[in-house]
């Protein structure tokens, strides 16, 4: 079993920065992918940005230049930099990781929410 710690959320105002950050825990074998996902009121969840085992990353263009994922691999540790923050990024942030044992299992955060303010 795996668990997800999140936090850095919070109310921040428009143009201003925050980071994310997401902790696994458990039976850990190895990391396929971890990413983050975003789910504002009355919208379908969101791919925000993902990175691979190998540091390869994706971003919705939405977020291109704003947003940095990184990982520590040391910590199973996922981040989101947020930078240049904007009304329409507030929403609820979910970490995502997927295990392969052989087969793929996927794992959800709580969920942190992040609250721009114009």
């Amino acid at each position: 079993q795996v668990q997800l710690v999140e936090s850095g959320g919070g109310l921040v105002q428009a143009g201003g920065s925050l980071r994310l950050s997401c902790a696994a825990s458990g039976t850990i074998f190895s990391i396929k992918s971890m990413a983050w996902y975003r789910q504002a009121p009355g919208k379908q969840r969101e791919l925000v940005a993902g990175i691979i085992s190998g540091g390869s990353t994706n971003y919705a263009g939405s977020v291109k230049g704003r947003f940095t994922i990184s990982r520590d691999n040391a910590k199973n540790t996922v981040y989101l930099q947020m930078n240049s923050l904007k009304p329409e990024d507030t929403a609820v942030y979910y970490c995502n990781v997927v295990i392969d044992i052989g087969i793929l299992y996927n794992y959800w955060g709580q969920g942190t929410q992040v609250t721009v303010s114009s």
